[in-house]
């Protein structure tokens, strides 16, 4: 195996890792990652470079996995017996479904339609924008403090708002963290819930995408999809972990701000024909 390769696909499981559950947008970063790095342009099949987001995107997954695994073990040990374990997975349920049905009936099609460098600047731009709106907002009431307090309908309202990621750009951690702020929940409630969301929303994509391209796939591709994955996880654990000690006792303003010049940038790189954005 190519050592250089073996390098950008580490850059790549990083940029993953940092950027996955951030409100800013992990593909925006790959693309522009990619471009830089050359990724896409090697020996690299189109199957071969799905695959090798699949890994990534799982390791970031694990890292949540891990880093509650205390929460979901008991979850999954307390569901004959425990209403709030119950509960928990069944709101967790009920927003990973709108994703399901909305994302196999629109997603595709929404994607092919809308992924152009103007579309995926503006939806940074404007999310930026009202993530500003949402974080000086007056008089705001905070109804859920914690996950466990959330109802059923809080996690459906946060599902939707999750489909709008489907667009290219919008974030995925963006909409449903904001979202749930907007819905009552605190910013650490709201934070973790789209973690929890994140573990079925992210695998059964991945599961998805990988049945399409498993064809392609040979050992000799072990090496690359591990050392994603690897610096992927490591790199999610570690702004998971700083994620939630800095929503205790910050807002959300730098991301907004971050997204706004992201999205300019896109703009100029894609005027200047310097990224490939549509790829």
């Amino acid at each position: 195996m190519d050592i250089a390769l073996l390098i950008k696909a580490a850059l790549m499981g990083i940029v993953e890792g940092l950027t996955e559950f951030l409100p800013v947008s992990s593909t925006g970063h790959l693309i522009l990652a990619a471009s830089l790095l050359d990724f896409t342009g090697g020996s690299l099949t189109p199957e071969k470079i799905k695959a090798f987001e699949i890994s990534i995107q799982t390791g970031a997954i694990m890292a949540i996995v891990l880093l509650y695994w205390e929460k979901l073990s008991n979850v999954v040990i307390g569901l004959n017996h425990d209403v709030n374990a119950r509960k928990f997975a069944l709101n967790v349920l009920v927003g990973f479904m709108p994703a399901v049905v909305l994302g196999l009936t629109f997603g595709k099609k929404v994607q092919a339609a809308l992924f152009v460098p103007t579309v995926v600047a503006s939806t940074f731009i404007i999310g930026g924008l009202i993530i500003l709106w949402a974080e000086n907002r007056k008089n705001v009431v905070v109804r859920v403090h914690e996950v466990d307090d959330m109802s059923m309908m809080d996690a459906l309202k946060i599902g939707v708002v999750q489909c709008l990621a489907f667009v290219p750009g919008t974030s995925r951690s963006g909409s449903t963290i904001i979202g749930g702020m907007l819905f009552g929940l605190s910013r650490k409630a709201a934070t973790e819930y789209t973690f929890f969301l994140a573990i079925p929303t992210l695998f059964g994509a991945g599961a998805y995408s990988l049945l399409k391209v498993r064809q392609s796939l040979v050992m000799a591709d072990l090496p690359l999809f591990g050392v994603g994955f690897l610096f992927s996880f490591l790199a999610a654990w570690v702004c998971i972990r700083w994620l939630i000690r800095y929503v205790s006792t910050h807002s959300f303003v730098v991301f907004a701000w971050y997204r706004i010049a992201f999205g300019i940038l896109i703009f100029a790189t894609a005027y200047f024909n310097l990224v490939q954005w549509k790829d």
